[in-house]
């Protein structure tokens, strides 16, 4: 009998939902825009409502157009962005409003820990720096500011945590999500009351659910969620992963062998280890979906939501030119990218629309235009621009390494291009492969529903049947040289921007 899983991606700006059989192969996805307001700078924020609702309706169009009944699926599981926070209220309704990752209102409170040594001090139980858009920075700034919110709250949850109590009524927290939350002792693998004492959030305890696996059984569908979605009453949930997870076990990144670089709203750059790196020479260490294994990680804001962010904001011609020719509007400025060669174009552009690795509050930038600049090098700077961010995080992952990877696999938006991924080879210095997958982080979760559902035994076998690699990308030994040129100077103009950023008081 066919086995068919549906994975649920709540991401930064969209909610997906896909169906998948036994061998990884897309049978219907369905997609739901989730508005995100910005109240104030450095504050993004969604409805919980409008989320759940979109979710319905993006279920229910998968469903319909699959061509499958839905008493024909076999599990389903959800992932979403990491961090951020969503609350749910002891009245049965959302406390406030959810929080995005790209959040940064708490910069001031992280800038405070750690100047005082609490940022360290945690570290050794975390094996993570502190984020502004980490649950803990979050809870502390509510605490500080909307002290009201978190007295009448009754669960802390990460997005698809939230979304998975919807469908099911029962609380849990997945353990990846919140292994990079800087709420759990990652060696004990439980939530530390001590931690939330240093954070002085203390109190909070028992508003963290109960921790459960990736793959575990985490209810079931309820009547309530079936009648709102048109899923089968009585349908397990598995408990799904942090979004960088769901990616990695849909590229197969389940050992050490290969690095994983996700160019999606976040540039998220990782591998999988025997042990967290805990010399401080890496931004985040959290606990994989694989048991026995940890995700080290360097990320920021700074990946492809830029490119979406200018594609947008300034190609307004090029859109309607690209609706008119019926294809896509990154499609078309993929094509303006491609007639700019690597030595083409000098402008620097800073991927700061978020902030940046360094500094919550950098802004993002052109910098090197002159009367002769064109759309088409602004495109390619853009492109270059993201690309160089992520070697700012890759070098760091690589020097913490014991043996180079073999490949570099690569995900999100950039996996799309083969100018991209070239490009991401170049400066990278590696060779870089994709995955014959539109929607990876529905993936990844509908494999965890799969092997929770007892259709295979572990991620390893799943990964084995679901997954195809597609395309390897060499690096070009001229381009790269050109790219490590232009590294160079990325570095030093965002430094030289620094102390700007410092004295703005933004």
């Amino acid at each position: 009998m066919p086995g068919y899983f549906m994975g649920i991606d709540n991401g930064g700006t969209l909610t997906k939902a896909c169906i998948f059989d036994e061998r990884g192969m897309e049978i219907s996805s369905a997609s739901r825009a989730v508005p995100m307001s910005m109240p104030r700078t450095g504050f993004t924020e969604r409805d919980m409502e409008a989320l759940w609702t979109a979710n319905c309706e993006a279920v229910r169009e998968a469903l319909a157009s699959s061509g499958i009944a839905p008493g024909d699926l076999r599990g389903m599981a959800c992932t979403g962005h990491g961090k951020g926070l969503y609350l749910w209220g002891r009245d049965g309704r959302p406390a406030r409003a959810g929080i995005v990752s790209t959040d940064s209102r708490a910069a001031a409170l992280v800038e405070g820990w750690q100047r005082d040594g609490t940022a360290q001090k945690a570290f050794e139980r975390t094996c993570q720096s502190v984020l502004a858009c980490q649950p803990v920075s979050l809870l502390r700034w509510i605490k500080d500011n909307q002290p009201g919110i978190l007295d009448s709250t009754r669960w802390i949850f990460e997005v698809k945590d939230y979304v998975r109590f919807r469908l099911t009524g029962e609380a849990f927290a997945e353990i990846t999500d919140y292994s990079g939350s800087s709420l759990m002792n990652l060696r004990e693998r439980r939530f530390d009351d001590d931690i939330l004492r240093l954070f002085g959030i203390g109190g909070l305890a028992d508003r963290l659910p109960p921790i459960r696996g990736s793959t575990d059984a985490c209810g079931k569908v309820s009547e309530e969620a079936a009648a709102a979605t048109g899923l089968p009453a009585g349908l397990p949930v598995a408990g799904g992963m942090f979004d960088i997870d769901a990616c990695a076990v849909a590229m197969d990144v389940l050992d050490e062998e290969n690095i994983c670089v996700i160019a999606g709203t976040w540039s998220i750059n990782e591998y999988v280890s025997r042990e967290p790196v805990v010399d401080g020479s890496v931004l985040m260490n959290s606990l994989f979906c694989v048991p026995g294994y940890y995700l080290v990680e360097e990320c920021s804001p700074t990946s492809a939501g830029n490119n979406e962010w200018f594609t947008k904001l300034f190609l307004g011609e090029e859109r309607r030119e690209a609706e008119a020719r019926g294809i896509s509007p990154y499609g078309h400025a993929g094509e303006m990218a491609a007639t700019v060669p690597a030595d083409g174009q000098d402008i620097v552009f800073l991927p700061y629309v978020f902030g940046s690795q360094y500094d919550p509050r950098a802004k993002a930038c052109f910098v090197g235009m002159d009367s002769s600049a064109t759309r088409a090098q602004l495109v390619r700077a853009v492109y270059e621009g993201i690309a160089l961010g992520h070697r700012v995080h890759v070098d760091k992952l690589l020097a913490s390494r014991k043996a180079p990877p073999r490949a570099a696999r690569l995900a999100g938006g950039a996996a799309r291009s083969p100018l991209w991924a070239q490009m991401f080879a170049d400066v990278l210095e590696l060779p870089v492969e994709t995955v014959d997958a539109n929607e990876l982080g529905a993936l990844g979760c509908a494999m965890a529903a799969a092997v929770a559902s007892g259709f295979y035994g572990d991620l390893g076998e799943a990964a084995r049947h679901m997954v195809r690699i597609g395309r390897r990308f060499e690096p070009s030994t001229a381009n790269s040289a050109i790219y490590r040129r232009k590294f160079e100077r990325h570095e030093a103009v965002s430094a030289a921007l620094a102390g700007l950023w410092a004295s703005s008081g933004a």
